[in-house]
């Protein structure tokens, strides 16, 4: 499976920030550090990996935010625990985590009680630290945390 995500970030009072998420549904609701992502999602066949990037970006945010395509840095790829392959790109760009619209899903839950409900793909949205963010995010993906880091010449 191959995902593609943007790790969005900002400057305050000169120290960088990233954008993480925190994923919606009952099976995320207790889970914090390891737990959180970029937003990211499955690449469709045949689709460009930056337009998915970018598509899941709105799907995961809402419309509050946008960047444009020919700004995005790559952050290449990394391969999670799963398998599932995420291919990176940062951009700079400021957002209102109380802005968050996510799109949603919906699961049976509880399991086997044949009810359906809905839930949003990212629950919260939140600006951090790059050391708080590697502690909170997927761990194969806190390489993306560092590699914007050394792009941006910022190195902790």
């Amino acid at each position: 499976m191959t995902s593609a995500g943007i790790m969005l970030f900002r400057f305050v009072e000169g120290a960088p920030q990233v954008l993480l998420i925190h994923p919606g549904g009952p099976y995320w609701t207790k889970k914090d550090e390891g737990a959180w992502s970029i937003p990211k999602g499955e690449a469709e066949e045949d689709e460009d990996l930056r337009d998915c990037a970018l598509r899941e970006m709105g799907e995961e945010l809402g419309p509050a935010v946008t960047v444009d395509a020919g700004s995005l840095l790559e952050l290449g790829t990394v391969r999670q625990k799963g398998g599932k392959v995420v291919h990176g790109w940062a951009a700079e760009a400021d957002f209102d985590p109380a802005q968050l619209d996510s799109n949603t899903f919906t699961m049976e839950w509880p399991p086997r009680s044949g009810q359906q409900r809905e839930y949003p793909e990212a629950d919260r949205a939140e600006w951090l630290a790059p050391e708080a963010a590697k502690r909170k995010i997927n761990p194969a993906q806190a390489a993306f945390v560092d590699r914007l880091l050394e792009r941006l010449g910022k190195l902790d």
